[in-house]
């Protein structure tokens, strides 16, 4: 077994020390500080078996970052630092962030008509049907369009078929997904890869680029760029001081429930530790955490043979595995799980919560359907709220609140919206409010 391996033992760090701030590689170059894992007070002895996995399974690359310093770092076989390789469907959670950006500099609205940016008949659709479609179906895969086509990845209007109506059916369907690299050209009058340079390349350092293959747009990059991404979302959008992303609603709506059909799905994001999930190619709703070995405020990006990024806020973790089809489905959520049942022995932790959204157990939002007035119970909890119109825009927000809280609603027009809470933890759950006349 060929394993590049970078520990650096750093003596004078305790178990105390460990809470600081994070670290953040330079911008360009290879230099990027490690630190020793047995300085961490991880189970050391347990790294060979988590490397003996990940090179069973076909891996070409790990990197674990502790507070933004390399823990572990290994590659396989021929594979080095400088080698590039494919993100797959995990390079959907970089578009989602470039839309993020868009948005903010005004290029675009997540609550607008897609045809606004790619004008009519970009579906197979009637006018009606198509007008309905925005930015953020895509974003949440609820565009509503047929994914059982024979060519779900088919960008051709003709591909794209009405099946429900847009917000009402959670489908994993690529090809709406897609378009949005085209709308961001069009909204921004830049290519999606000039964008990226401009926005994210400069900032951070996060090098690479989406490359054409058939209908899809596949981000290629170095491991290293796949980990500094990670740590970018780590950090919230900010790059050792320079806040690359400042809309926090838009950020958190990322990385948090976007809708209530699949509960573990937010920006093009999967989430752990929700009460439920779906899976592509499946109309089943599964229940329990995606990932039940992992922590529970975990969110990642997963991808076709087993491409994963996984961030864990709590932990200061950042976590990524690049490598060949592994054998374990599509998107290869059970290798997710697998490796982090093997590096939670590393990281000393017999268990994490398996399920985290516990402390929302005795949640109550009452009335429902509210006319004036809604009312909240949270007990044990401080939590801020938001509520949210079906396009995702935020129409309230209020902080600082313990355990209970009362809200006025009747400056908000009649219809259905997502209320949101997230304490300090992070955690957030989203339930359906109805707004009666």
């Amino acid at each position: 077994m060929k394993k590049n391996l970078f520990f650096l033992a750093l003596t004078f760090f305790t178990l105390g020390s460990q809470s600081q701030a994070l670290y953040f590689p330079p911008l360009t170059g290879n230099e990027w500080e490690t630190t020793d894992p047995a300085s961490l007070g991880w189970c050391i002895e347990h790294i060979d078996e988590l490397l003996q996995y990940l090179e069973e399974k076909d891996s070409k690359a790990f990197i674990l970052l502790k507070d933004g310093k390399i823990a572990i770092e290994a590659y396989f076989g021929s594979f080095t630092q400088d080698s590039l390789w494919y993100w797959a469907s995990a390079g959907k959670t970089l578009t989602a962030f470039m839309v993020g950006l868009a948005q903010e500099q005004n290029h675009v609205s997540i609550g607008d008509s897609t045809s606004k940016y790619l004008g009519a008949g970009w579906t197979n659709c009637s006018p009606e049907q198509e007008g309905n479609i925005t930015i953020w179906h895509q974003l949440t895969m609820t565009s509503g369009l047929d994914d059982g086509v024979p060519e779900n990845h088919c960008t051709l209007d003709t591909c794209l078929n009405y099946l429900a109506e847009s917000g009402t059916r959670w489908a994993y369907h690529n090809a709406p997904y897609t378009l949005l690299d085209e709308l961001l050209k069009e909204a921004t009058g830049q290519t999606l890869n000039s964008f990226v340079f401009q926005k994210l390349t400069q900032p951070t350092g996060i090098s690479g680029a989406f490359i054409k293959l058939g209908y899809n747009n596949v981000f290629f990059s170095k491991p290293r760029s796949m980990a500094r991404f990670g740590l970018l979302m780590l950090n919230r959008g900010n790059w050792d001081g320079n806040q690359v992303m400042a809309d926090m609603d838009y950020f958190y709506a990322m990385i948090t429930p976007s809708q209530t059909l699949n509960k573990s799905y937010g920006y093009l994001w999967w989430l752990n530790g929700q009460e439920s999930f779906m899976l592509p190619g499946l109309q089943l709703v599964l229940p329990g955490p995606m990932f039940p070995n992992a922590p529970a405020n975990m969110h990642t990006a997963l991808g076709m043979n087993g491409q994963i990024l996984n961030v864990v806020h709590d932990m200061n973790l950042v976590m990524l595995r690049l490598g060949n089809d592994p054998g374990a489905g599509p998107l290869s959520a059970g290798l997710n799980d697998s490796i982090w049942r093997r590096l939670k022995k590393v990281l000393c932790e017999p268990t994490f919560v398996s399920k985290p959204f516990g402390v929302f157990e005795q949640l109550k939002v009452f009335p429902n359907p509210a006319k004036d007035l809604v009312s909240v119970e949270l007990p044990g909890q401080d939590f801020h709220l938001s509520i949210f119109t079906l396009t995702g825009k935020a129409v309230l927000q209020q902080f600082g609140f313990r355990e209970s809280a009362a809200i006025s609603i009747e400056h908000l027009p009649q219809g259905v919206y997502f209320l949101r809470l997230t304490n300090k933890q992070k955690q957030s759950i989203t339930r359906k409010l109805v707004i009666r006349p």
